[in-house]
């Protein structure tokens, strides 16, 4: 036993809170086996510093700064949470300022195009501007007063075969025209009285952050072609299409897409096509053999009454065609099949009095370019293809801007 005085800490109870005390003399006896102090210990005991009971639990008030073990977890957690929100909201939720800064940015080309278009878009619409424009060029001879929609009162050439005539179609044929309820144009497209802007909206990758899609919107007539998609991207497309022209195994297959939407017209490249329209306008499905005959897997419902549908009427893509053979155009020998692009321009030209392209031109001396606006394929993708004359349709577009038939508000041809 000592007699000097000594500082221990002692467990209160037994595994309770450790307290401080002062002692003349130790107890022979541990407190922790719930006995008391020695009397003369516990007379002298003078505990520092002074203690309150909170709550049932002791607390020391030099020490109240810290938390508990539970507390001093949950604190950490709410901290570690709170840390990753503030670095990861921002990258995928950026804020609207971020945003708008991305948005506004636009190269001086690109500001230059949207300037033009504005000015295009403010100046008077006259009338036959487009055909007045066009007579002068040597491949406008068969471009002018083409029929654009197949009806049953009008004469169709059977002696060619899809998609430059009709022939070997003309039973699929009738019965594509018995479901549909309206022959020719419908009210909205006819001309009579009224001077008419039209659109082409290409797929190219030109087209991609071209921020044209309030511009396109203002036109009384756009005319889109396939797949090529409107949401998500309408920034630079617009989100209204007058008419989509289309072949089976190229409409788009999401209802989305035919929301605003004034037609659907078929370009016809195989009798088939005939009967998939008839499927699709009364609902009535395709065999499983008629299914195995075309090269992609087509789309069973599109969302528009019989009332929406069309046939293109196949001289325009007779007349494209031949336009294309001229020989200061014509780049590949044989039969080349115009592309739906160049199909679409000479279809607007016989709608409208003003004709305006955009996403249009193939840049084929920059391989790694984008080729569609809407996905991440090459440039020299084309090269595979052997079906079109892409350079002899530039080439064809050119003629048209240049003699001022056809604007092109993405500068690409």
């Amino acid at each position: 036993m000592v007699d000097h005085q000594r500082t221990f800490f002692y467990q209160a109870g037994c595994g309770c809170t450790s307290a401080m005390v002062t002692l003349n003399r130790l107890s022979v006896e541990d407190p922790c086996d719930g006995s008391a102090l020695l009397p003369e210990a516990a007379e002298v005991a003078t505990p520092t510093p002074v203690y309150h009971k909170h709550g049932g639990v002791i607390k020391n008030n030099s020490w109240d700064f810290f938390l508990s073990r539970s507390e001093n977890l949950a604190f950490s957690l709410v901290l570690l949470i709170g840390s990753y929100l503030v670095i990861l909201i921002p990258a995928y939720f950026p804020s609207d300022k971020a945003a708008s800064l991305s948005n506004d940015y636009q190269h001086p080309k690109d500001l230059v195009l949207l300037n033009q278009s504005a000015s295009l878009l403010s100046g008077p619409c006259q009338p036959r501007w487009c055909l007045n424009h066009l007579k002068p060029l040597s491949c406008s001879v068969g471009l002018l007063d083409i029929p654009v929609f197949v009806q049953q009162d009008r004469p169709v050439p059977w002696d060619r075969s899809p998609p430059l005539g009709l022939q070997g179609s003309e039973e699929p044929l009738a019965l594509a025209l018995a479901s549909l309820p309206q022959p020719g144009l419908p009210p909205s497209l006819r001309r009579e009285g009224s001077c008419r802007r039209c659109i082409v909206v290409g797929s190219g990758g030109v087209l991609h952050g071209s921020h044209l899609g309030s511009h396109i919107d203002q036109y009384d007539i756009i005319i889109r072609l396939n797949n090529a998609p409107v949401r998500g991207f309408e920034r630079d497309t617009g989100s209204r299409t007058t008419i989509r022209l289309i072949y089976p195994e190229g409409a788009p297959r999401s209802p989305n897409e035919y929301k605003k939407t004034t037609m659907v017209v078929l370009a016809v490249f195989k009798s088939l096509d005939l009967d998939w329209l008839t499927s699709v306008i009364t609902k009535q499905p395709l065999s499983f053999w008629s299914k195995m005959w075309f090269w992609k897997e087509v789309v069973e419902d599109i969302p528009l009454k019989p009332e929406h549908f069309r046939i293109l009427h196949p001289d325009i893509i007779h007349k494209t065609g031949q336009a294309l053979k001229d020989k200061k155009y014509a780049q590949k020998h044989g039969n080349m099949v115009p592309t739906l692009g160049a199909s679409a321009v000479v279809m607007a030209l016989q709608l409208c009095d003003h004709v305006s392209l955009a996403g249009f031109g193939y840049d084929m001396q920059h391989p790694e370019a984008r080729l569609h606006y809407y996905e991440t394929i090459r440039m020299d993708a084309m090269k595979a293809q052997v079906v079109h004359d892409v350079s002899a349709e530039k080439l064809f577009l050119r003629d048209l801007v240049a003699a001022g038939a056809v604007t092109d508000l993405t500068g690409a041809l």
